[in-house]
């Protein structure tokens, strides 16, 4: 018995040290994000280990990793498919997502905005200042055929050509990374003649001089929208309940880090996408003329929803936001 006894000690001890270094593995948590000073708050959130931290104080072990992706059918197969736990893309995939797998662990919810900056159409063509003066022949490029542009460029459509022609201009318009896009209106040596962009390939165009301002998402909306919200599935929520909280509070810190500290949100931002026409200087300025872009609040939600619903490609309408986005915002001045 004694001996016996004296074979279980060495066991039982490396079982005791062996269970709390296990316990405090931390959890992957894997965040999908595209390109552009939009998904600013993210680069910060990385940069200071805010995930992080906010999930610390929420009694959770957590690492954030971040992965890139073009436009916001890339962002709703990585999300849907598991290869990301959440990702920041445009209101109207969300609200196609939201409505398609309805009630299903599909599902996508909204958990926060993340950047409400406008959208702006720009043109290499001088002659060209409203929707109507552009040819048939002139493309229009954007991220992606299915992205916050499109939307916003069907909406004002159908103000500037009527009822029934939010798809006049859609022919015209082609998919292109924001650095094609760019590269094409500055060189103006290609079919493409506009382009519907964010910062700060905005400010590269304008600043160029070969630019010109057309039209800007604010006509579509008669206001301030959301271009960025951040989502994941209801599967992934329901596993893991508190991340929505986690999250809400790492955009608002990283959202006041930026207001707060616009150098340093410059330095971080030029870190992740060193520009050769933009120095930290020039981001920096964009930073502070920009001080309500960021922030957890999401805008033009139902807005979006109800045009979607006109031309038919939702059948489920939310009664407001709040149907779409989760209880940690729904206190903001959303709408």
């Amino acid at each position: 018995m004694f001996k016996l006894f004296k074979r279980a000690i060495p066991a039982a001890l490396v079982l005791a040290i062996a269970s709390p270094a296990l316990a405090q593995t931390p959890t992957p948590v894997k965040i999908g994000i595209g390109f552009g000073i939009g998904f600013l708050p993210m680069f910060v959130a990385d940069d200071q280990k805010l995930v992080e931290k906010q999930a610390k104080a929420a009694g959770l072990d957590v690492t954030a990793t971040y992965q890139r992706f073009s436009g916001s059918s890339a962002m709703q197969d990585a999300i849907l498919s598991g290869s990301v736990d959440m990702g920041v893309y445009g209101v109207a995939a969300m609200l196609i997502a939201w409505d398609k797998a309805k009630n299903t662990p599909q599902q996508i919810f909204g958990i926060a905005g993340v950047n409400s900056t406008p959208l702006v159409l720009v043109t290499n063509k001088p002659e060209v200042k409203t929707l109507a003066d552009f040819a048939p022949t002139d493309k229009i490029s954007m991220p992606a055929l299915v992205s916050p542009q499109m939307y916003a460029l069907q909406m004002i459509s159908e103000k500037v050509f009527g009822p029934g022609q939010q798809d006049k201009l859609k022919p015209q318009v082609v998919a292109l990374p924001h650095p094609e896009s760019i590269n094409a209106i500055l060189s103006g040596s290609t079919e493409v003649k506009a382009y519907f962009s964010t910062p700060p390939f905005t400010q590269i165009a304008l600043d160029s001089g070969k630019a010109h301002t057309v039209i800007t998402s604010e006509a579509a909306f008669g206001g301030r929208s959301s271009f960025l919200v951040l989502g994941a599935t209801k599967r992934y929520i329901d596993a893991n309940p508190k991340m929505p909280a986690v999250m809400v509070a790492a955009l608002k810190e990283a959202a006041d880090f930026i207001r707060a500290n616009p150098r340093k949100a410059a330095e971080i931002y030029l870190k992740i996408e060193p520009n050769k026409v933009l120095d930290v200087n020039k981001v920096e300025a964009m930073l502070k003329a920009m001080p309500d872009d960021f922030g957890v609040a999401v805008y033009g939600v139902k807005a979006t929803a109800d045009f979607m619903s006109r031309i038919g490609v939702l059948k489920t309408v939310p009664a407001s936001f709040k149907d779409v986005f989760l209880e940690p915002i729904q206190q903001t001045a959303s709408n």
